[in-house]
């Protein structure tokens, strides 16, 4: 009697415990790259091959594309201004640590120093024979940039005599990538299309390089990390970390993009700009269209993001509130992230015309109809306890028969169903009140032949085999007699024969595949 009523506490309606559970979870790391919500950017003219913030507030962001440079405003992502004084197409931007001034080059090979607000170029730096494909500002360092360009050679300028100061040789090939180094102004690095990374000082008059190292690909980019000890470099389909301080030490080589990766940034993970608690992350763009986060701390891939077209430039705002991302085809994809700042300002203005005063509301009496109504549509506040309303379950026939111990019935009922989700839940159930032999002994006939064909289809498929290869056997057992006086019963024991041969052939051709793969796999591996 006991064993009854805990039947009847049972949860209904049954489910199948064969289903597999899924491994795939959305992590607090994901929900937060997600919640850059993307909005539309006009498409541009042509690639965007640069992308860069300014360091100072607003954060307003630069896209170098065809003979232009236009600046956006990250509030509101609508072009502030365009800067079209150039020869040839402009290939890349930085701007000056106050955000007043912006440097670009171009494939003129001239660098151009330009004021954000009036447009007017300031600066013309002339020595580059080749196109100009890196510009960049140092961190704090107001009065010098360095460039690099396709003749092999990096310059380091003084912008306001508009002359180079040290000229830095040692690349074979095109220079198209490079970073400041966040600890010191004295140090920026470099990478080239020789596959080489080097790291130079311009209080070594000399010239030379102090550190070199081999990413083994064509480099596309290079940038420091937050620490100043660490760099990441990305060429072909990976990206590398490297340990400055350790002599260049390679630490890690991150692999899981498809095809060229094209540029890095650093991003943050963070309450707000100046959280305590806030970690880096780097994020890669690819030709895959493939944007990944890694977790340089872990060597881990946290998050990964697909895009329709390829990516060819990457930016993340200082105030951890923007993420852009340029591609091949001129489009930009601008993500913004909401706080509960930016949710109030928007409800509290309209148009830029200050606050809202809402009139007063009128005190609720018991006189009015309301008043009995009232907190019907309430949301929930963040502290606030739930009591929800349990919702009314709908039982399918099997499980309303299975509540009233009618077993064979519910058996019957599942495969008339056609459904071998709700079968194979029935069928466990049955096995757990240990009544399911006893229903296959009662099958009629016509039944039985239900039965069989249900075998049939689905005995040798591996999400049920496991059940229901023993339940064929145990039925060819108890019912001989039955399938031996039964034509109908005879075809399907025929097919569910020929249905197990079937998949035993395919079982040894697969074991005969892996033992030629295998000793492969392990010679490839001692390699």
């Amino acid at each position: 009697m006991a064993e009854d009523h805990q039947i009847i506490a049972k949860n209904f309606p049954v489910k199948p415990k064969l289903k597999p559970t899924s491994t795939k979870s959305t992590s607090a790391e994901s929900k937060y790259w997600k919640s850059f919500k993307p909005q539309p950017i006009q498409t541009l003219i042509a690639s965007i091959t640069s992308l860069s913030f300014s360091p100072a507030p607003p954060h307003d962001f630069a896209a170098a594309h065809s003979a232009t440079v236009t600046i956006f405003s990250s509030q509101t992502l609508e072009p502030k201004s365009t800067i079209s004084s150039f020869a040839d197409t402009a290939t890349s931007a930085s701007f000056r640590s106050d955000g007043r001034l912006l440097a670009a080059g171009s494939h003129s090979g001239i660098v151009q120093v330009f004021d954000v607000k009036s447009r007017t170029p300031l600066r013309h730096l002339r020595r580059h024979s080749r196109p100009v494909h890196l510009v960049r500002y140092p961190r704090i360092d107001k009065l010098h940039l360095f460039s690099g360009g396709d003749d092999a050679v990096v310059r380091f300028w003084d912008v306001a005599s508009e002359t180079q100061i040290l000229e830095f040789t040692g690349h074979k090939d095109y220079v198209r990538s490079g970073d400041c180094s966040p600890a010191s102004d004295d140090l920026f690095v470099t990478g080239s299309y020789d596959h080489t990374i080097r790291l130079w000082d311009v209080r070594v008059s000399s010239g030379g390089s102090m550190m070199e190292v081999n990413h083994g690909k064509p480099v596309e980019d290079v940038i420091f990390l937050p620490s100043g000890g660490l760099i990441a470099t990305a060429g072909g389909d990976s990206v590398k970390i490297w340990d400055v301080i350790g002599g260049g030490k390679l630490l890690y080589s991150m692999e899981s993009h498809n095809k060229t990766v094209t540029a890095l940034c650093v991003g943050k993970i963070g309450k707000e700009s100046g959280d305590e608690a806030q970690q880096n992350r780097i994020l890669s763009v690819s030709l895959d269209g493939y944007m990944k986060v890694l977790d340089y701390a872990k060597f881990k891939i946290t998050h990964s993001m697909r895009f329709p077209s390829p990516l060819l430039s990457v930016g993340f705002s200082p105030d951890c509130l923007t993420r852009i991302i340029g591609t091949s085809n001129g489009k930009i994809y601008a993500g913004k992230r909401k706080t509960k700042e930016n949710v109030g300002a928007e409800v509290g203005n309209i148009a830029g015309l200050g606050p809202i005063n809402e009139p007063p509301k009128r005190a609720l009496r018991p006189s009015y109809f309301r008043y009995f109504h009232r907190g019907q549509n309430e949301k929930a506040s963040e502290g606030d306890y739930l009591v929800m309303r349990p919702k009314k379950v709908k039982l399918a026939e099997h499980d309303k028969l299975l509540k009233k111990f009618r077993h064979k019935e519910a058996l019957v009922s599942a495969l008339r169903g056609k459904n071998p989700e709700n079968v194979v839940a029935v069928m466990e159930e049955l096995v757990a009140r240990k009544k399911l032999l006893r229903c296959v002994s009662n099958l009629e006939t016509e039944e039985l032949g239900l039965l069989l064909g249900f075998l049939q289809r689905y005995a040798t498929m591996p999400r049920y085999a496991g059940l229901l290869m023993k339940l064929a056997k145990k039925v060819v057992e108890m019912r001989a007699e039955d399938v031996r006086s039964d034509d109908v019963l005879k075809g399907h024991i025929r097919n569910l024969k020929r249905s197990v041969e079937e998949e035993i052939r395919i079982q040894q051709s697969l074991q005969e595949i892996q033992g030629i793969i295998s000793p492969l796999l392990r010679i490839a591996g001692r390699r």
